[in-house]
């Protein structure tokens, strides 16, 4: 069994939007204040996090979460890298912090982050990390788990979600090759990207997800990675699917 809880569930800009007037970014209901995406996934005491947002501080203060036995990356947009930097107390209480991803992506993060992967010269104060690609055709393990890697597209850029057990993580997502799909079978839980209301160059709208949702067929299907354009939670909830679910910050769930 898998324990997931969701760090952040907003999109580039989280919620509320610096200098916004927009009612949602206004609203008082703590389930519409979002920092940006991220999961944590829990078993058997270990602790992985996918993504690691610029509220990752903040994020790992919140959750209470004081070990950390490797981080994913889907990607290498800031909106889900820009808090590498805060992984820091980890590596100083644990050594290095194993990081997986796609080839290119550790590229970036190590022009990026380079003392971070320094060799020689180091400065004392760097996290320490090592960095493991992931070969997206190639299944890996993480402790006991296996980890299926999963191709979906942010627009013309492809990306990674992740499957483990019967639990995938896709976020970003606007198509996902038809030879994808095999990989998703089964799903007791998914968790979707559903930007806004209204269609998105690089990301799938509220009716987008739904019909993806339903092509999957999960037990059940959160959404995150949301804007303040998908209108208030609470009124979203209401006219969803009975199986599908708007993720909020904090919130945990189990899937088998």
């Amino acid at each position: 069994m898998l324990t997931i809880t969701f760090l952040g569930t907003g999109t580039s800009q989280g919620i509320p939007i610096i200098g916004s007037d927009h009612p949602v970014c206004l609203s008082d209901n703590p389930k519409d204040k979002r920092l940006r995406s991220s999961i944590r996934l829990q078993w058997e005491g270990f602790n992985y996090v996918i993504d690691c947002s610029p509220d990752f501080r903040q994020q790992m203060l919140h959750s209470k979460t004081t070990t950390l036995d490797g981080m994913l990356f889907t990607h290498e947009h800031a909106d889900h890298t820009a808090g590498f930097d805060d992984i820091r107390p980890f590596s100083f209480l644990h050594g290095e912090v194993p990081i997986y991803a796609e080839q290119r992506v550790l590229n970036e993060l190590s022009v990026r982050f380079e003392y971070a992967f320094r060799t020689e010269n180091r400065y004392p104060g760097s996290p320490k990390v090592n960095a493991i690609p992931i070969n997206p055709e190639n299944h890996f393990t993480l402790k006991n788990k296996t980890v299926i890697p999963i191709r979906v597209l942010h627009n013309q850029l492809p990306i990674l979600g992740y499957r483990i057990d019967n639990f995938a993580y896709l976020t970003d997502v606007k198509t996902i090759p038809e030879s994808e799909f095999d990989k998703l079978r089964g799903l007791d839980t998914l968790v979707l990207n559903a930007l806004r209301l209204n269609p998105h160059d690089n990301h799938l709208n509220l009716e987008e997800a739904l019909q993806l949702a339903g092509k999957i067929n999960p037990n059940s299907c959160y959404f995150t990675h949301i804007s303040h354009l998908l209108g208030f939670h609470d009124k979203v909830s209401q006219a969803l699917p009975k199986t599908v679910f708007l993720a909020y910050d904090g919130l945990t769930i189990t899937s088998h």
